[in-house]
């Protein structure tokens, strides 16, 4: 893909939602590490399922190793491989105590050393946390990095230097949360809802969905506002929100 139609789709991308961020809750940045790490092979609903329980009794390292492992497994069931992430969570905040006084680390080499901290989870922290131009690959960005023609890679970290050579500076910040929306919503991987795409005369996918078969799809288009709900950073109320993206 030339440089062109690549800063084309971005711009439309921003156009459409200025201000993406994550759909996980979290009021602070201990609390979205927690929740990214949490969201490995599982949904941002389960996971907001359970840290809407969880963080109101453990929303710092320390009341979280008080917790325990096993109390910790409680509140997390709803989250795939919840045994292994509950036993990780309390490793993680103990390390965060022992070695960052309870603070969460600004470098990837010291992210990635946590416990349940891999490369995707090092990448969402660094970017929304510590303003750094990172490129978290998951599954949804993969797809629409290849399916489009973008960013093309036989693997995750091959995607992720692809992008962050590729996209325009002034866009890289906020690239990780419009393609995993794009992904999550629109370039989903059965079915891509082509005809109602922002990009779909940009994208080089040669196969895309026939306006026939797309109007099936029910999904509300995710840049349009919706009743979906976030909180606030002063307290657990819920405000309106626009569907935005978000692991490991």
């Amino acid at each position: 893909m030339n440089p062109t139609r690549r800063r084309a789709i971005f711009r439309r991308l921003q156009r459409a939602n200025p201000a993406p961020t994550t759909e996980l809750e979290h009021r602070t940045p201990f609390e979205l590490l927690v929740a990214v790490m949490l969201s490995a092979h599982t949904t941002d609903r389960s996971v907001n399922v359970a840290t809407r329980k969880l963080f109101p009794v453990a929303d710092s390292p320390q009341a979280m190793v008080a917790l325990g492992v096993e109390r910790v497994r409680e509140y997390v069931k709803s989250v795939g491989l919840y045994n292994t992430k509950s036993k990780n969570l309390i490793a993680l905040c103990q390390a965060l105590i022992d070695r960052h006084g309870g603070q969460i680390p600004a470098s990837r080499a010291e992210l990635e050393a946590l416990p349940g901290v891999g490369r995707k989870t090092a990448s969402v922290i660094l970017n929304m946390v510590f303003d750094q131009p990172e490129v978290a690959v998951d599954t949804h960005i993969f797809r629409v990095a290849n399916r489009t023609g973008l960013a093309p890679g036989k693997n995750p970290r091959a995607v992720e230097d692809a992008l962050l050579a590729g996209t325009p500076r002034e866009y890289l910040k906020n690239a990780h949360h419009w393609l995993l929306l794009h992904g999550r919503y629109v370039c989903t991987a059965r079915q891509p809802a082509c005809p109602r795409c922002l990009i779909r005369d940009l994208c080089e996918y040669p196969d895309k969905t026939a306006p026939k078969a797309a109007r099936a799809q029910r999904r509300p288009h995710p840049m349009s506002p919706g009743p979906k709900t976030r909180r606030t950073p002063a307290g657990r109320k819920t405000v309106p929100a626009r569907r935005v993206a978000g692991r490991s």
